[in-house]
Formats: C-alpha cells, structure tokens, sequence
C-alpha cells in the first residue's frame, strides 16, 4: 500500500479487518490518511559495481535537483521557504544538532552563517548535546540536519528541546534538513528543506552529504535576503556558482583514474592523516570518517594548524597524509603545513585547485580540482575523498555498500 496513517505521541489504534480507530486517553481522534508517492527512481545498480559508486556519480544531477527547488535565475524563488520568512526576521542564532556525516555538513554551515550574514552559529553532535540541558536562548533556529529523519539521537534531542521551551515559555524556531519527506523530522519541526538526493542505499554517504551542504547554503541566502545582511554582489556570485557547481563536479569525476591509481598506495597502509583548513578542516573529518567506515583503515582529520599540538609526531615514511588545498586565503598556510610533514618524511596526497601552483614531485602526489567559488568549495572538494575512499575499499576486498557493524540510519541509541 502506499497509505499511511501517522500515529501521534499517545495515540492508540486498533485495526479491523475493515476498520482504523485511533484513540488519545480513550477518546477518538481522526487522524488524515497520507499518499505515499510510490514512484521512487530506480534503486539497482545499473551499470555500477557497487550502490556508493552510483551515488558519486548521481551527484550533479542531485545538487541540481536540490537547488532547483530555491533558485529562478539569478535570484531565489519568491515562494522558496516563504512560510518561515516571519521567523526568520526574528532569529538572532543558530544551533545545529547532527551526527555523524550530518554533522560535518553543520560544521561547515557554521562558516557560512556567521561570515556570510553574521548569524551566530552553533554546532553539536545530537548524542551529546541532549544529555547536557544546554540553555535555550529565546530567538533561537534549531536545525536538525539528517540523512533519513528518523535519528533516534537527533530526534531525541529535538523533542527534548521543543519540550523545554514549551516549559519555560521560550520562543524558539525549529527546522530540519532531510532527504526523507515523510520522516518524523519533517513532521515535528516547524520548517522543513529537503535535500532531493533520490535514494542513498550505500551506507556510506555521499549524495546525501552533498545535497544537505547544497541546501544549507540556500537556506542561507533565504536567511540572508530576509535579514538583508548579505550582500547583493556576494550573492549573486554564491547563486551563480551554485548553477555552475554541478558542470565542476562532473569535470571533478573526471579524475576517478588518477584517483584509483593513487588509490593502490593505500591498501596496505593501517592509518591515515587527513588535513584541512577553514571549511575543509570539516571535509578532512568527513574524509577520514569515509576511509575508515568503508575500508577499515584507521583514519583520523585534523585541523592543518593543529599538527604541532600532537599529530605531527604520528607522521613517518608509511603515514599517508591527504591534503585539501583549495584556493582560498588560508592556501599559503596550507603549502607551509604541507612542508612540515615532507619535512617528518611523510608521503603527501594533494588534492588542489588547479590554479593553487602545487605540483606533483617525490612523494607528493597531487590530483587537479577544477577551480570553483571558494564558499562552494567544500562541496566539490567531498568528491575526490569519497572517491578515494571508494577505490581503497574495493581494492582491500571490503563490503562497500555494508560495511560490518554499521547501519543505514541509526533509529536506536
């Protein structure tokens, strides 16, 4: 069937062969039959080895998808979130609640609402942050950002904050991020953006990943029109590379052979460094957390100016190091990092636009990216570590698409 009925907090139903009656402390309630658009694009491989892979490659045409929803031309929809224009005007921060993948995504928001329009913004992994009563702020947007909308830690921590503000007479905001539209998320929030990835089978994420960066930046510029801190020229620029982002990642896959070549230096490595700065500090986490998750090799992302307060002593001749050098201000920073660890005889793996001037020599091995606006970057830069990732997987023999101990969603604590 392609019918539901959501059941509320307390509700109790009982079914009939020919009847559905729900109650709330013995008393009948009606609640709406919902359609489920049953004609989901297809979910086989097709002409793809592994789910994952089919999902990297589904990229462009799910970011186009995503923002096609939010942009008109050079400008953003009148009627793109023009429900929670109210709510917006009001809001003086942010706090982001997400896990895993979902989180890096938040991290990288985090750049983006405070250099961008100048809001305040907070992030926090959802398992954490619903154990420790954070104070709730009046004025707040709390945005739950989520694969699948049904992450029990996230979710938990969403209800906790919605019952807590109700208590103490706070008014806050709440939203989520999601690929899934009839996701509990969805239906408990005040405002919703979904990420129009299609189905991601593959545990590892890639698509979803890409979307929710995607649609974190529209809803910026939603933020940014109603709160008129964003500047035209600025956006514009934002908007335009927005439309382009889908041409630069597919001239990105184009890399996938060099990529896979690079690729046999890792299999029989057991760790791995993966180093960013500024909105690529959270791309070398997400980085990391993809190695590790699908390959089983030890991996850990760091902030590039943190290597002299502990990584650095774990670089030698068999630690790889991959680095994300995009063009950007921290780029002279980045090359003397890099110097750094050749200096410790570290094997250095470059991912760098194609204007940055680094150039492959002995043991630096370095792949092109196509140059791409800097506040987009992120995005573009997620492909060659998941590619990577990949590669390195396949290669070691791995279950790509489920990886042991691992789950799609995680609905249980």
């Amino acid at each position: 069937t392609n019918r539901f009925v959501y059941l509320e907090e307390g509700d109790i139903a009982r079914l009939t062969r020919n009847s559905i009656e729900v109650f709330v402390n013995g008393v009948a309630v009606e609640r709406p039959i919902k359609e489920l658009d049953a004609t989901v694009s297809n979910v086989s491989k097709g002409e793809y080895k592994h789910f994952m892979l089919k999902e990297i490659y589904e990229q462009p045409e799910a970011i186009q998808q995503t923002i096609s929803q939010a942009l008109n031309g050079n400008s953003v929809r009148d009627d793109f979130l023009s429900h929670a224009t109210a709510d917006f005007s009001k809001i003086q921060q942010v706090q982001i609640i997400a896990c895993g993948t979902s989180y890096h995504a938040g991290m990288i928001a985090k750049y983006w609402f405070e250099q961008l329009i100048h809001v305040p913004c907070q992030v926090e992994i959802a398992s954490e942050f619903r154990y420790r009563s954070p104070v709730i702020v009046a004025n707040t947007l709390y945005i739950c950002i989520s694969q699948s909308g049904e992450t029990a830690d996230s979710l938990a921590a969403l209800r906790e904050t919605q019952k807590r503000a109700k208590a103490q007479n706070i008014d806050i905001c709440s939203m989520t991020i999601c690929n899934v539209a009839t996701s509990s998320m969805v239906r408990e929030t005040d405002h919703h953006l979904l990420t129009l990835a299609g189905p991601e089978i593959g545990v590892a994420s890639t698509k979803a990943f890409t979307t929710q960066l995607a649609a974190l930046m529209l809803l910026i510029l939603k933020m940014g029109q109603v709160k008129q801190t964003l500047a035209a020229a600025q956006r514009d620029e934002i908007i335009a590379g927005l439309w382009h982002c889908p041409k630069v990642i597919l001239d990105t896959l184009q890399c996938d052979t060099e990529i896979l070549r690079l690729s046999t230096l890792f299999v029989e490595k057991n760790h791995c460094l993966f180093l960013g700065r500024g909105t690529h500090f959270p791309i070398a986490l997400e980085g990391a957390l993809k190695l590790k998750e699908i390959s089983y090799i030890h991996a850990e992302g760091y902030a590039a100016g943190e290597l002299k307060h502990g990584p650095l002593a774990l670089v030698d001749n068999d630690m790889p190091v991959v680095i994300l050098a995009p063009q950007d201000d921290m780029l002279d920073k980045l090359k003397s990092n890099m110097e750094e660890v050749q200096a410790r005889g570290g094997e250095l793996f470059v991912f760098a636009d194609q204007n940055s001037g680094i150039q492959a020599k002995d043991r630096q091995h370095v792949v092109h990216i196509p140059a791409v606006n800097e506040w987009l970057a992120p995005i573009v830069y997620s492909v060659p570590v998941q590619l990577l990732s990949y590669h390195v997987a396949v290669l070691r023999g791995t279950d790509v698409d489920q990886p042991r101990n691992l789950a799609k969603s995680v609905t249980v604590e």
